[in-house]
Formats: C-alpha cells, sequence, structure tokens
C-alpha cells in the first residue's frame, strides 16, 4: 500500500481527510488543526460536528464511496469504530456483574473496507481487548490536557515512531470504590458522583465546539489526531511508506 507523496515547496490544495465514526468532531478538528480538509460520518444526528458530514451507517457509506470511487477524493481516513465491546468497563466490571447490553464489534469489518480504499488509515480504539495493533498509543498527559485518556491506534499504509510516554502526574479526580481522590485530571466518562462538570471537561479535552456531555465523553481529544496528521503529512512529504 502507498499513499501520495507531498512535494517539498509546492503549493497545492490541502488533502481530504474522511472522519469515521466521527462523533462530534474531536478527531476531525485535530486533522483539520494539521491541515486537511475534512468530511465527517456518523450514524447519529451531529448538529454540533465542526465539518461537512453524512449521516448514515458508516461501513454502508464507505463501501458506497468505495464502488462509486469517490473515495479517490480523500487522502486520509481515520476511524473510531464503536468501543463498548471490548472497553476495559466492559470486559471488566460490566461483564463480571452481568451488566449492560450486548455490543457489536465493528474494528474488524471496517477494517476490511479501509483496506479495499487502498488509502493510508488509523483505526482508534480505548485501552481494553479490543482487536487492533497499538502501533501508537497516545495519552492526554503527552499533550498536557487535563485526561489521561489513554487511546490506541492502528496504522495501516504508514508507520511512526510512538513518542516516549509521560509519566503521569497523580490521579484521576473523583469516587473509587466509595472512597473520593483528588487529582490534576477529571474523569471524562459518565456523569456520577465525582465527575467533572461540562466546563471542567471541555477545558481538559480542548474542546470548545460543544457542551453535550454525551459528546464530550465520547471524543478523541484534537490533540492527539493533529498529532497524528503532522506525523502523517511529514512522512507523505518525504515519501515514507510503511
Amino acid at each position: 500500500m502507498t499513499h501520495p507523496t507531498l512535494l517539498p515547496g509546492a503549493r497545492a490544495l490541502r488533502p481530504r481527510a474522511l472522519d469515521l465514526y466521527s462523533c462530534s468532531g474531536g478527531a476531525g478538528t485535530g486533522l483539520a488543526r494539521a491541515g486537511f480538509e475534512v468530511d465527517g460520518c456518523d450514524l447519529v444526528d451531529r448538529p454540533n460536528y465542526p465539518f461537512p458530514y453524512h449521516r448514515g451507517d458508516a461501513l454502508a457509506y464507505l463501501a458506497r464511496l468505495i464502488d462509486s470511487r469517490e473515495i479517490r477524493r480523500y487522502a486520509f481516513v481515520h476511524a473510531s469504530p464503536p468501543c463498548q465491546d471490548k472497553c476495559t468497563l466492559t470486559v471488566g466490571t460490566n461483564r463480571s456483574q452481568g451488566w449492560g447490553a450486548a455490543h457489536e464489534d465493528l474494528v474488524a469489518p471496517t477494517r476490511a473496507l479501509l483496506e479495499l480504499t487502498g488509502l493510508p488509515y488509523v483505526i482508534e480504539q480505548p485501552n481494553g481487548r479490543a482487536d487492533i495493533r497499538k502501533d501508537l498509543t497516545l495519552c492526554g498527559e503527552m499533550f498536557g490536557l487535563g485526561v489521561i485518556r489513554h487511546r490506541n491506534f492502528e496504522l495501516g499504509g504508514w508507520s511512526i515512531e510512538q513518542p516516549a510516554h509521560v509519566p503521569h502526574r497523580g490521579r484521576v479526580r473523583g469516587y473509587r470504590h466509595g472512597r473520593f481522590y483528588d487529582g490534576p485530571y477529571v474523569a471524562a466518562y459518565g456523569n456520577g458522583g465525582g465527575k467533572p462538570t461540562v466546563a471542567e471537561l471541555q477545558a481538559a479535552m480542548g474542546i470548545t465546539w460543544t457542551d453535550v456531555r454525551e459528546e464530550l465523553t465520547e471524543a478523541i481529544p484534537p490533540a492527539y489526531t493533529e498529532w497524528i496528521g503532522r506525523a502523517f503529512l511529514t512522512s507523505a512529504r518525504l515519501g515514507v511508506a510503511a
């Protein structure tokens, strides 16, 4: 698999990225800051999404783009398939207690279609047992954020060196097993006791365009994909392939 080389010094249109399972646009905003034009796709209506987007099933939409060859508009694809099936909470406490509903794992079918595009791509998943290669792991402390929010990324058709993990400065603020702990990070999930306010979440994640808690708790901090997008564009300009 190859990706287009960007000639040094050449003036060109901004490359276009496809943001699948886009939610409120955390990943898309980071890619835009890195230098991409961004189009999103999400199954749910996302009026706060800051870029053009298609509302519908991401897999069906991607298949349609491939069949119609419209996928050629894009230089890069970012995908965040629903993670509930293999996330730490589902495979840990919830499953052991018989809580929660069944969830479909969309990682494998997403990867299969991404491979058919012939484009470089990223699949993002949280820590847990998602069946992806952990080619890259990023953490909020690497970017001076107010969340830990470890995220793993599988890189398809390109590669980048893993940056050094930065030691955490303390605990995530909130209750654990009935005891409250203070710390420099907020818990970007749920809305139970000790969870941050919406304003605190916005500041910690670096997200200002939505005040919907569910969107904030599901988002990727834009700093992550800005770093990834810049790394990809640098590798493309240098003609580096996986």
